[in-house]
C-alpha cells in the first residue's frame, strides 16, 4: 500500500508546514507521529486539538486517550512499546487510550534535553532510560492528582489515580485524566516521585502486544523511503566502490536528457547524484552516467592481503591488554597439555530491508530532515554541519525505521541527503541509496582472527588461558576520539575483566586477553551483537575444544570455572533442553556468554546427513536480563536475533577485491530462509535487581552452540564461518 500524501498549503513546498504535515501523517499512519510534539507555549487552539501537555512525557486529550513521548528509535526491537509500558505504568492510565510520537532532537536541544539521550544502539533503549521515563510518568499521575484535589478543595493524598480515573476516596466522587490535564498542566512538577515496585506492575512486566503492529500489518507504516512531501524530487548516489576513493569525472550531458533527470550534481569529493522525479528514473540515469574514480591506495586491497595482515598480528610483540589475571604465558608453557586453535571471522553487512534514506528541505535560513536514524541528535549534528546552518536552525524528523541493527547510528547518509537538497533550495529532496549502493558503503561487522591458547594441568583442570585478537577497530573507524591511549575497549565485549556491560564469563586463575590492531580501508562499525558475535565463537568454541582435550564433559568443564550469574543462564539452558539426552541421530551444542549487560545461554540441537547436509532443529536459549519489561517482546527478540545470528554463521561474509565489496545484493549475501529456522524455545529467568539488554545479547551464543554441536555430529571442528565453505560431511 502507498504512503499517503500529506495534505499542506496549496502555496507549494516552501510553505510546507511542518505541524500539518506531521499531524496528518500521524492520523494517516494510524496515530503513530513521526516526530511531532507540543513545545510549550503554543496557542491555545493547537494545545486543544492536539491535548495537554501535562509534562515532555504525556499529553493527554479530553476523550482521555493518552499520547506518550519516546525519544528512542524504533527499529523492530520493541523499544517504542517497552518505554511506553514503563511511562503508562507509573501513570496510571488506560493502557488501551495510549499512542505514541517521537519528539526530535532540534525540540530536545530546545528544551535543554528533557528526553535525554536519543541514541537507540547497544541495547541501552529501555535500560538507560527507564529510570527518568518512570519518573515522568509518576510525575504526571502526581500532577494530575492534585489538579483534582485542587478542585475538589481535599487533600491531595485523600486521592488516588487508576486507568485514567481519579477516585477521591472518602466520597467517591471521581474524575478522568482528560478533565484535569490542562489544569495539571499548569503545575509545578514534583520534586521528587516515588516508583512503583516492579511486583507491583500491571503494565509494564507484562506480555502486552506492540503498539507499533497494526500499522505494519495494514501497510499504513510511513518509514523512511515511504514519505511523500509535495513538490517533492528523488536522488540516488554512486560513490567511489573502493572506500576512501574520489571522484574524478561524469559526463553529466550523456544522461541529462533522460526521463525525468533534473540535475546531475558532484556530493562531497567521492559521490555523483543524480536528482530527478522518480527513484527509478533517477536510478536509470545514475546507472548510465559515465563516471570515472580514482581509487587510490584501496584499490590494493583484496580478502588475501587482509588475511595476511591478520595472521600476523596474531603473533606480533605488540598488542593492547584488555584483560589480564596472573602470569598465563608462564602456566602455558608449564602445563602438562598445551591445546591451540586459530579462529576467524570475516566481514559482515548490515543488509538492512530499507536501504539507507532521507529526505531534506533546505533553504537559506533553515534545514529539516526526516530520517529513518538510531542516533537523531548525531544526525541533527551532522545535517546542521552539512547545511553551514546553526543547529538551532536546523531539525531532524524521525522515522521509523526499516532495520537498524547499527548500520543507522551512522549519519553519512543524512549528509549526503543535505547536501544534495543544498543544490535545489526550498525543494524536499528525498535520497535513496540503491541496493548496491546500500551494501558496498555499508560501516561493516570489523574482520578478526584469533588464536586461543590454553594450558591444562595433569588432572584436566585449565591453568592458563591467552587469547590473543588481531583485528579492525570500530572505535579507530568511526569514534578515533574515543580510543583510550591507542586502545579499542569495545574490542573486549564480553571479555572484560567486570562490570555491568560485558563481563568474562570464567574465573581462570592465569589470564591474558590482548588485541593486535589491525584496521583495513573499510569502514567497520556496530553490527548487531557488536564484538561478542566473534569473541563468543572464539571462547565458546574453544572452551569446547578444552574439555575434549581434558576428556571431561563440555557442561562439567564449564562449570568449574564459571560465575555465579553467568553459571545460572548455562545451567537453565542445559536442564530445559535435556543436555546429554537429545533425540537419537540429534547432537547438541552449549555456548554462553555476557553483553549488553545481560546473562545468556544456548544449547543447540542439530543432525547432518550423511551427504553433509546440517539441520538445526532446535535452539533453547536462557535469558537474565534483570528486570523483564515484555517477556512477550522478549521471547521475539531472542527468536530474531538468532535469525540474524543463524545467517550470519551460515551465510554471511563480505570479501574483497581490488579494494571493492564484492557481495552487492541478496543474490550474493544470502539470509536465513524460513525453511531453515530452527524451533527457538526461549526462557527468561529474570532475576530483577538490574536492567540489561535484550536485541543484542542472545544473537553471540547462536553461532557457537551450534559450532559445538555440528563438532558432536561430524568430529569436524569448524573455526572459520560462513559454514558455506565448509564440508560438513563426517570425519
Amino acid at each position: 500500500m502507498p504512503a499517503p500524501q500529506s495534505p499542506v498549503s496549496s502555496s507549494g513546498p516552501s510553505s510546507l508546514s511542518r505541524r500539518a504535515f506531521l499531524v496528518t501523517s500521524a492520523a494517516a499512519a494510524g496515530g503513530l507521529s513521526l516526530g511531532f510534539s507540543l513545545p510549550l507555549g503554543e496557542p491555545d487552539a493547537i494545545a486543544a486539538e492536539a491535548g495537554a501537555e501535562v509534562n515532555a512525557w504525556v499529553v493527554i486529550r479530553p476523550d482521555d486517550s493518552v499520547l506518550i513521548r519516546i525519544a528512542r528509535s524504533e527499529m523492530g526491537q520493541g523499544t517504542l512499546t517497552g518505554l511506553a509500558q514503563l511511562v503508562a505504568e507509573e501513570l496510571q492510565c488506560d493502557w488501551s487510550k495510549v499512542t505514541t510520537e517521537f519528539p526530535s532532537p532540534g525540540e530536545n536541544q530546545t528544551r535543554n534535553r528533557v528526553w535525554g539521550n536519543f541514541s537507540t544502539g547497544g541495547s541501552r533503549g529501555i535500560r538507560e532510560s527507564q529510570q527518568y521515563v518512570r519518573e515522568g510518568g509518576a510525575a504526571a499521575r502526581e500532577m494530575l492528582i492534585e489538579a483534582a484535589a485542587l478542585a475538589w478543595k481535599v487533600p491531595p493524598a485523600d486521592c488516588v489515580a487508576a486507568a485514567g480515573v481519579i477516585t477521591h476516596k472518602p466520597s467517591g466522587r471521581k474524575t478522568t485524566y482528560g478533565k484535569m490535564a490542562a489544569a495539571a498542566g499548569k503545575l509545578t512538577p514534583p520534586k521528587t516521585v516515588s516508583l512503583k515496585d516492579p511486583k507491583d506492575w500491571t503494565i509494564a512486566g507484562k506480555g502486552l502486544k506492540r503498539l507499533d503492529t497494526a500499522p505494519k500489518v495494514t501497510g499504513q507504516q510511513v518509514y523512511g523511503i515511504d514519505l511523500k512531501l509535495p513538490g517533492m524530487l528523488v536522488a540516488t548516489i554512486r560513490d567511489c566502490p573502493v572506500n576512501g576513493g574520489r571522484l574524478a569525472a561524469f559526463d553529466a550531458a550523456k544522461v541529462t536528457g533522460m526521463p525525468g533527470v533534473k540535475r546531475i550534481v558532484a556530493v562531497d569529493q567521492s559521490a555523483v547524484a543524480v536528482i530527478a522525479d522518480s527513484f527509478w528514473h533517477a536510478k536509470s540515469a545514475i546507472d548510465a552516467l559515465p563516471v570515472t574514480w580514482d581509487p587510490g591506495d584501496g584499490a590494493k586491497v583484496s580478502s588475501a592481503t587482509i588475511a595476511a595482515m591478520l595472521a600476523e598480528g596474531l603473533d606480533a610483540e605488540q598488542a593492547f591488554i584488555g584483560n589480564k589475571a596472573g602470569d598465563a604465558k608462564a602456566a602455558i608453557a608449564g602445563a602438562a597439555k598445551t591445546v591451540e586453535a586459530v579462529y576467524g571471522y570475516p566481514f559482515l553487512n548490515h543488509a538492512t530491508m530499507e536501504p539507507m534514506n532521507a529526505t531534506a528541505l533546505y533553504k537559506a535560513d533553515r534545514c529539516e530532515v526526516w530520517a529513518p536514524t538510531q542516533n537523531g541528535e548525531a544526525a541533527l549534528a551532522v545535517a546542521a554541519e552539512a547545511a553551514e546552518l546553526p543547529v538551532s536552525r536546523c531539525d531532524v524528523h524521525k522515522m521509523i525505521l526499516g532495520g537498524g541493527f547499527g548500520r543507522r547510528g551512522r549519519s553519512d547518509y543524512v549528509r549526503q541527503a543535505v547536501l544534495i537538497a543544498r543544490q535545489i533550495p526550498g525543494t524536499p529532496v528525498k535520497l535513496i541509496w540503491t541496493r548496491e549502493e546500500d551494501m558496498t558503503h555499508c560501516s561493516y561487522h570489523p574482520i578478526s582472527q584469533c588464536k586461543m591458547t590454553g594450558g591444562l594441568d595433569a588432572a584436566g583442570n585449565l591453568v592458563g588461558l591467552h587469547m590473543r585478537l588481531s583485528g579492525q577497530s570500530i572505535l579507530a573507524s568511526l569514534m578515533p576520539q574515543n580510543l583510550q591511549n591507542g586502545m579499542d575497549p569495545v574490542t573486549f565485549q564480553g571479555l572484560n575483566p567486570g562490570g555491568a556491560e560485558s563481563a568474562f564469563a570464567y574465573d581462570i586463575p592465569n589470564l591474558l586477553i590482548d588485541h593486535a590492531m589491525r584496521n583495513t580501508h573499510l569502514t567497520v562499525g556496530f553490527w548487531r551483537g557488536v564484538n561478542t558475535n566473534h569473541n563468543a565463537i572464539y571462547v565458546e568454541s574453544f572452551m569446547d575444544e578444552l574439555a575434549d582435550a581434558a576428556g571431561q564433559d563440555p557442561l562439567e568443564f564449564r562449570r568449574k570455572y564459571l560465575r555465579p550469574k553467568h553459571r545460572a543462564v548455562l545451567d537453565a539452558v542445559a536442564e530445559r533442553a535435556g543436555w546429554g539426552k537429545p533425540p537419537a541421530g540429534h547432537y547438541q551444542g552449549l555456548a554462553q556468554i555476557m553483553g549488553f549487560g545481560s546473562y545468556v545461554a544456548a544449547c543447540a540441537e542439530v543432525s547432518v546427513s550423511p551427504e553433509g547436509k546440517l539441520r538445526i532443529h532446535k535452539i533453547v536459549a536462557a535469558t537474565n536480563p534483570g528486570v523483564a519489561v515484555n517477556p512477550a517482546q522478549i521471547e521475539r527478540q531472542v527468536a530474531g536475533s538468532f535469525v540474524y545470528g543463524l545467517s550470519a554463521l551460515l551465510y554471511g561474509e563480505c570479501t574483497v577485491k581490488d579494494g571493492v565489496v564484492e557481495q552487492t545484493n541478496f543474490d550474493s549475501y544470502k539470509v536465513l530462509r524460513m525453511d531453515e529456522m530452527p524451533e527457538v524455545e526461549a526462557h527468561i529467568v529474570a532475576t530483577g535487581e538490574f536492567w540489561g539488554g535484550v536485541g543484542e545479547p542472545t544473537i553471540a551464543v547462536a553461532a557457537p552452540a551450534v559450532l559445538n554441536a555440528i563438532f558432536r555430529a561430524t568430529g569436524k571442528r569448524i573455526r572459520s564461518v560462513p559454514l558455506s565453505h565448509h564440508d560438513l560431511k563426517r570425519a
